[in-house]
C-alpha cells in the first residue's frame, strides 16, 4: 500500500505539472492549447539527447529540457497563436496539427522506436518491505517544489499579479497598463517548462516515445474539465485524484484499464456539473 502511494503522489504530481500549465493558458488566454502534450515530448527528447547522446550531467540536461519545452511555448505564441488568438477554433485546431507535425518531425529525427531513459537518481528505497525507485521520489519531491514555487509565484510577484489581472478581467488589466499580449507570452513560456520538466520524468518512469504527447494532454484536458477551467486549485486536486486512481488501477486491476477511470470521471462531471468540480476561477 506505501508503494500505490508514493507512486500516486509522484505520478498526481507529474500530471499536475501537465495540466496546471495547460489551464494557465487558458485562463490568461481564452484559447485551448492542443499541442501542450508536444511541450512534454520535446522536453522528455531534449533531455535524452543532452545526457545519453551528447553526455551533459544530468542537472544541465534538465535545465535544457525545461529551457526547451519553454523556447517551443514562446515560439508557439508568437507565429502562431497570437495571430489566430481571437478565434479560439483556429488555434485549437493549428494547434492539434502542430502537434502532429512535431511528432513525425520526432520520427524523422529519431525514429519511431521506443528509446530507454536512465533515472534521474539511480537506486531504490528499501524499509520494512516497501520498495520504491529513487527516481519516483525524487519527481514526486520535485514536481511539489516546483508547484508550491509556482502558487507562491502566481500570488506573490508583481508578474503573478498581473497574469491574475488578466485572468480575471482582460479589460480591466488593459486599462490599468498591463499588456495581456505580454502576459500570454509569459504564460506560453511558464507552461512549456512546466510541461517539459514533467517530460523528463514521464520519459524515464515509462519509455520515450514520439506518440508520448497524446496521453498526457487527453489526462491535461480531463483534469481541466473535471477540476474547472481555469481553476489551478482544482487543477491540483483533480490531478492528484486521477493519479491516485491510475495508480491503484494499474497495480490492483489491469494495466490496460489505465486511463478508464479518467474517462468514466469526465463524463459523470460533464453530466451534473458542467462547469466542474471547482468552477471557474481567476488564477
Amino acid at each position: 500500500m506505501t508503494n500505490i502511494l508514493i507512486q500516486g503522489l509522484a505520478l498526481s504530481g507529474l500530471y499536475a505539472l501537465v495540466a496546471v500549465g495547460f489551464t494557465m493558458i487558458f485562463s490568461v488566454g481564452r484559447v485551448l492549447n492542443l499541442a501542450h502534450g508536444v511541450f512534454l515530448m520535446l522536453g522528455g527528447y531534449a533531455y535524452y539527447t543532452a545526457v545519453q547522446v551528447f553526455g551533459i550531467s544530468k542537472g544541465a540536461g534538465i535545465a535544457i529540457a525545461v529551457l526547451a519545452g519553454a523556447a517551443f511555448g514562446i515560439l508557439t505564441y508568437t507565429v502562431l497563436v497570437r495571430r489566430l488568438e481571437h478565434n479560439p477554433i483556429a488555434v485549437e485546431i493549428s494547434t492539434l496539427i502542430l502537434a502532429v507535425v512535431m511528432q513525425a518531425l520526432i520520427v524523422v529525427v529519431y525514429t519511431s522506436a521506443p528509446k530507454s531513459m536512465w533515472p534521474i537518481v539511480p537506486g531504490v528505497f528499501r524499509h520494512e518491505g516497501v520498495f520504491v525507485s529513487h527516481n519516483i521520489l525524487a519527481a514526486m519531491v520535485l514536481s511539489w517544489i516546483v508547484l508550491g514555487g509556482l502558487v507562491v509565484f502566481v500570488r506573490r510577484t508583481r508578474l503573478g499579479r498581473a497574469l491574475r489581472a488578466v485572468s480575471m478581467d482582460r479589460k480591466g488589466a488593459v486599462i490599468s497598463g498591463i499588456d495581456p499580449h505580454r502576459m500570454s507570452l509569459a504564460t506560453w513560456a511558464i507552461s512549456g517548462g512546466l510541461a517539459a520538466l514533467a517530460g523528463v520524468f514521464f520519459a524515464t518512469y515509462t519509455q520515450l516515445t514520439p506518440g508520448m504527447w497524446v496521453a498526457p494532454l487527453i489526462i491535461a484536458v480531463a483534469v481541466v474539465v473535471v477540476g474547472g477551467i481555469g481553476s489551478i486549485v482544482g487543477s491540483l486536486v483533480v490531478a492528484h485524484l486521477i493519479g491516485f486512481m491510475e495508480t491503484v488501477t494499474t497495480t490492483l486491476v489491469a494495466a490496460e484499464l489505465r486511463g478508464v477511470f479518467t474517462m468514466v470521471l469526465v463524463i459523470v462531471v460533464l453530466v451534473i456539473v458542467p462547469k466542474g468540480l471547482f468552477g471557474r476561477e481567476e488564477l
